[in-house]
């Protein structure tokens, strides 16, 4: 599996939140900023509402993985994302967070 260009850090994390646009679903937001980077980076945020550490890494995992499947396909180069998990993110399925990712992706313009 191909590992997913992150954001790390904090600067990185306040300039989405001051420049950047959000959408959001029941299930998730997403914020992002446009850059100029060749790659696409990608922050998580899953807050304690959506459970445990067990229930959080969960979530973060699937995030991932259906990240990682639309690197490149439906999220094009020179972008910084945010996604951030609301608390029903918890029980949802992995098909339902795939249709918020791309609900959120229709809504954003952040196609190549």
């Amino acid at each position: 599996m191909p590992v997913l260009p992150t954001l790390r850090r904090r600067a990185d994390f306040e300039a989405i939140g001051r420049r950047g646009t959000a959408r959001s679903t029941p299930l998730l937001t997403l914020r992002w900023l446009r850059t100029d980077r060749p790659d696409t980076r990608i922050g998580l945020s899953t807050p304690r509402a959506l459970g445990g550490a067990v229930q959080r890494n969960r979530v973060r995992r699937r995030l991932r993985a259906l990240l990682r499947d639309r690197m490149g396909r439906r999220i094009g180069p020179g972008w910084d994302l945010l996604l951030i998990a609301r608390a029903p993110a918890g029980d949802a399925s992995y098909s339902e967070l795939g249709a918020a990712i791309d609900a959120l992706l229709d809504r954003s313009n952040i196609g190549q």
